[in-house]
């Protein structure tokens, strides 16, 4: 799915411009985000939708050097899950 990059978010609207899935980060210091927020619409829940805005967010923050602070319980829960996948980019 592709999301489109908001001021520290990334969202996706449905064609009658309602959002449907959104992650939301707040910047920490010079090199760290916490991400803060994940919502998916009922509608697209199963599907994997949280994890994709997730991996979005981590590719965006590898490109800008940063590393994340995870803060929303779903995105603690997630890099607990798969930590070879994310210990890389989570913060110290």
């Amino acid at each position: 799915m592709d999301f489109e990059k908001g001021e520290n978010r990334f969202y996706k609207n449905d064609e009658a411009g309602n959002l449907v899935a959104e992650i939301t980060y707040v910047p920490s210091g010079e090199d760290k985000v916490l991400v803060d927020h994940t919502f998916v619409d009922p509608s697209l829940r199963g599907q994997g939708v949280a994890e994709q805005l997730v991996d979005r967010t981590v590719q965006e923050m590898k490109n800008e050097g940063k590393k994340i602070v995870p803060v929303c319980p779903y995105v603690v829960t997630l890099f607990e899950r798969k930590p070879e996948k994310y210990q890389d980019i989570m913060a110290d």
